[in-house]
């Protein structure tokens, strides 16, 4: 695209026209939804191996409205620690400091990329990282990840996932980095909140934002951000955040909406295998100590 047709959009367009990023895609969505948080700020992404990094065009074309720099699939983190070091070795004098944001997905961050998010995270480096969580490797076919549900089934779990789904803010709190907390697409306004309480707040901040992917969760396109909903409502995927590691806050309350409606609309849970009481206790045994966490 050139800087003739970019005139034509504004500066919270993060993800412009002419990605090939498929229908109901949330990552799509989330994209969306951090350029309109963001509106007004300078920053840059750092993106790995991921549907993020394929889907927005060849060199030398993109469909992104900010810098962007491409990473190996394990090394995001340190790739933007190095932006970030940059940053304030060149200072602008009365600028804005430029955020440094890595956006990433599941597989880049659960799994391959986790020796790079846990060194940032223990050094409090000054920079964003973004989960964008669709449960799956959704840019090389739907295989499993550390962050696939149980149950689930994919290209190499056909049976359905034996194992729990790996809890990453968990993991990102026992860091005790300044910031962590997850998003939903179908809570814009909680999304946007979260994002500028972050740029108020200096070292390593960590956002999960849930993304449904419609070709893996086998799901229609149109039903995306209602089964996220959903996600939320039934404590599936709980909205909370952690500050330094001990200090843990409910955005949004569960409303006893039951989990098996979530579950019943994607295909991936079709199966004899999938035992969604054993997920229900489960769910109810995570989300308690969530809640004693927050009162404490």
């Amino acid at each position: 695209m050139n800087a003739v047709t970019a005139e034509r959009y504004d500066e919270s367009c993060l993800l412009r026209p002419g990605n090939t990023n498929c229908g109901g895609c949330g990552m799509s969505i989330g994209l969306t939804m951090l350029g309109r948080a963001l509106a007004g700020e300078d920053y840059v992404l750092v993106i790995p191996a991921c549907c993020g990094i394929v889907t927005a065009g060849a060199f030398p074309t993109t469909s992104y409205n900010v810098p962007v720099i491409a990473s190996t699939f394990a090394s995001a983190p340190a790739f933007a620690s190095g932006v970030a070091a940059v940053n304030d070795l060149n200072p602008v004098t009365g600028a804005k400091p430029q955020q440094v944001f890595c956006w990433a997905g599941d597989g880049g961050t659960y799994d391959i990329g986790m020796a790079t998010l846990s060194a940032a995270a223990e050094r409090n480096e000054n920079l964003v990282y973004i989960c964008y969580d669709n449960e799956i490797y959704g840019n090389t076919g739907g295989q499993r990840s550390s962050a696939t549900p149980a149950a689930a089934r994919t290209a190499t779990t056909p049976g359905g996932k034996t194992e729990w789904k790996k809890d990453i803010i968990e993991i990102m709190a026992a860091h005790r980095v300044p910031y962590a907390a997850t998003l939903s697409i179908a809570h814009p306004e909680d999304f946007q909140d979260k994002i500028r309480k972050a740029l108020r707040i200096d070292g390593f901040r960590f956002f999960l934002v849930h993304a449904p992917c419609p070709t893996g969760w086998k799901t229609e396109p149109a039903e995306s951000v209602e089964l996220v909903r959903l996600a939320v409502n039934s404590g599936v995927f709980p909205l909370y955040e952690v500050h330094d590691g001990v200090d843990y806050r409910i955005n949004v309350e569960a409303d006893g909406t039951d989990p098996a409606e979530y579950y019943d609309r994607q295909k991936r849970f079709a199966g004899r295998e999938f035992d969604v009481e054993s997920v229900k206790n489960w769910l109810q045994s995570r989300n308690e100590r969530l809640r004693k966490l927050a009162k404490s």
